[in-house]
């Protein structure tokens, strides 16, 4: 059986501090039918000479302005070739050099379309693990308990985007959430949930960074319920969420101490 492409998708702006690991982090995956597209929003910083120097895989390259994040996301999303597309951001690296592997085997399996795993965020030198997000198999109406799988480890196949649409931009700071909301919820794809960590995500990102944005968010999020059909009250939203985060990190400290 032929091993499908996947296709890798990096979001990039002033990132000169830390694409060199991203680029490393996929040059070192056993697994090589991978496209990898890069996605600048115009950097100036000397994140195009790293990115243009590289010699470890080949990439294609677009930089230009965009309107945001989700924007920036959705070209590389279109320019994708692969049977599966997921991301690996400017700050992130994958956990070890089976990832993709692992996500090709997933993809072998032609009933499935799409599959998630777990993730740990880790200090801005990558040395310390600060918290694991463990994940589970979904069940319909997870998302309005304040649940949803880890977006860096989400990969779908390409016609399940063509099919049921790429991120609305209309959301600044939830659009993943309501993309992968919109699969599960009511796309009716299948899917599995692998029990492993894929990816190593650097703490720092734009919407923790101020309670403004934390707000902004949350408020997308209940505009995301309500559009894919599965309302729930701020109060209760709120409180499954914090009740979410209590088991995940309850979950992600036995998992470090065993």
């Amino acid at each position: 059986m032929e091993s499908p492409r996947i296709t890798v998708v990096t979001v990039c702006y002033n990132s000169a501090a830390t694409i060199r690991d991203t680029l490393e982090s996929i040059a070192s995956q056993s697994y090589k039918n991978v496209e990898h597209i890069v996605v600048d929003g115009g950097s100036a910083d000397g994140t195009l000479a790293i990115i243009r120097g590289w010699a470890g895989h080949s990439i294609r390259l677009v930089s230009e302005p965009d309107d945001g994040i989700y924007d920036a996301m959705n070209k590389g999303l279109k320019l994708a070739t692969g049977e599966a597309v997921g991301f690996l951001n400017a700050d992130d690296l994958y956990a070890d050099s089976s990832v993709l592997g692992q996500i090709a085997d997933v993809f072998q399996d032609k009933a499935l379309d799409a599959c998630y795993a777990d993730l740990v965020y880790v200090s801005q030198d990558n040395q310390r693990v600060i918290r694991y997000w463990r994940s589970k198999v979904f069940k319909k109406g997870d998302f309005a308990l304040g649940w949803c799988p880890a977006h860096p480890t989400f990969y779908v196949r390409k016609s399940v985007i063509d099919r049921l649409g790429y991120f609305d931009q209309s959301f600044r700071m939830a659009a993943d959430m309501e993309m992968m909301m919109r699969y599960l919820e009511n796309g009716g794809i299948s899917f599995c949930y692998i029990p492993a960590v894929w990816v190593r995500m650097r703490l720092g990102g734009e919407t923790n960074q101020s309670l403004k944005n934390i707000i902004q968010q949350n408020r997308e999020i209940l505009r995301a319920l309500k559009k894919n059909n599965a309302s729930v009250s701020l109060f209760m939203f709120v409180a499954n969420k914090i009740i979410n985060r209590i088991v995940q990190f309850a979950s992600g400290l036995a998992r470090h101490y065993r």
